[in-house]
């Protein structure tokens, strides 16, 4: 199973736990999940990091919707940077775009050398470039390790097929990992569709609060929303979904 590595996206400490007795080799933490990833608190960050055995990344992403940054958004990261280091993280997410969907190779820089050596990885971003393989070249070129990818696709599996281009095209120099929608029922036709070898899920599960006393008239959030269930990573979906390519050499 060296060949391949499992990332979880863990939207707290407890899907952090989940993923490392599940036998992932890293997670991604995130707030925000609804949003698609923000950054997370100071102490979830620090409660994360106490866990043994687990490579811990954490998304640097200020907001929810696009990837265009002002300069003040900017500053907010490279704080954002220098506590995640400061707390001793094992790598880092974020990417930046212009309004034309280009990479922003000035804020990546700037963000760049706030992370030093502590690796990168350009997350979904990606997905809403212009021209993926300019894009890659260019994150290439910035000295990121990792390209977070669905293909340009609404899932990874539908967007197998740039995903494997992807990966020709990388020929080594960076890891595309593919991310979105990927689980225990299409990891391995993913894997042999496309050469991939790192792999991005949640492995998340609902679970109902245990509140005796209920009242779903009063939102705390956006209307459509069940406040009374939240989602969680489990070892066993963890565990599953990594077993669907126990068998490939």
């Amino acid at each position: 199973m060296e060949k391949y590595q499992f990332e979880i996206c863990a939207n707290s400490v407890e899907s952090c736990i989940a993923a490392m007795n599940g036998g992932a080799h890293r997670v991604e933490l995130c707030a925000g999940i609804p949003e698609g990833g923000t950054t997370p608190s100071y102490g979830e960050i620090m409660i994360a990091r106490r866990l043994p055995s687990l490579l811990l990344h954490v998304i640097i992403r200020p907001r929810g919707g696009d990837f265009l940054y002002d300069d003040t958004e900017l500053e907010t990261m490279v704080e954002d940077i220098r506590v995640a280091r400061r707390i001793g993280v094992d790598g880092l997410v974020f990417g930046c775009l212009t309004a034309n969907g280009d990479i922003d190779i000035d804020a990546m820089k700037k963000l760049m050398a706030e992370a030093g050596d502590c690796p990168v990885t350009f997350h979904r971003a990606f997905d809403r470039c212009r021209d993926p393989f300019a894009a890659l070249e260019q994150i290439i070129d910035l000295g990121a390790k990792h390209i977070l990818t669905s293909g340009q696709a609404p899932t990874a599996p539908q967007g197998a097929e740039l995903i494997r281009k992807l990966v020709e095209k990388a020929q080594g120099r960076i890891s595309i990992m593919a991310g979105c929608g990927v689980n225990e029922s299409n990891i391995r036709q993913l894997a042999e569709s496309t050469g991939v070898r790192e792999f991005h899920f949640s492995a998340r599960e609902k679970i109902k609060s245990s509140m005796k006393l209920n009242n779903p008239e009063v939102l705390m959030g956006s209307n459509g929303v069940d406040e009374y269930v939240r989602e969680v990573t489990t070892v066993r979906r963890v565990r599953e979904t990594i077993a669907a390519l126990e068998d490939l050499q």
